[in-house]
């Protein structure tokens, strides 16, 4: 028995060649994919030594971070390279890193 699968749906992007915002001095966010119910994807870029400014609220859906690389820190606690972090709607913290890092975002509902 054959089974077919098809790709003609599917939708890619290379975080080189995502467009690149700075949200705060040594902070990047790369969209990788926007979906229509205000789902998305992106990469999130921090230098050594940075910090959000302000508190990061999780509005009105959930955030789910994996760290790529690096060390991130939520305000509390650090998480190194290989991290999931499920922060559910309504939850906040201040990202930070000492070493640097770079995240995998998702959000699921905008």
């Amino acid at each position: 028995m054959t089974t077919e699968q098809s790709t003609a749906a599917y939708v890619w992007s290379n975080v080189q060649d995502a467009p690149v915002r700075e949200l705060f001095p040594g902070i990047r966010l790369r969209p990788l994919w926007k979906g229509g119910n205000g789902a998305g994807a992106y990469v999130l870029e921090m230098d050594a030594n940075t910090c959000w400014q302000g508190i990061d609220v999780h509005e009105p859906g959930p955030e789910e971070v994996f760290v790529v690389s690096g060390i991130f820190n939520d305000g509390e606690r650090d998480y190194p390279a290989g991290s999931f972090i499920h922060a559910p709607a309504g939850s906040s913290h201040v990202p930070q890193t000492a070493t640097g890092c770079t995240l995998f975002l998702f959000y699921p509902e905008g």
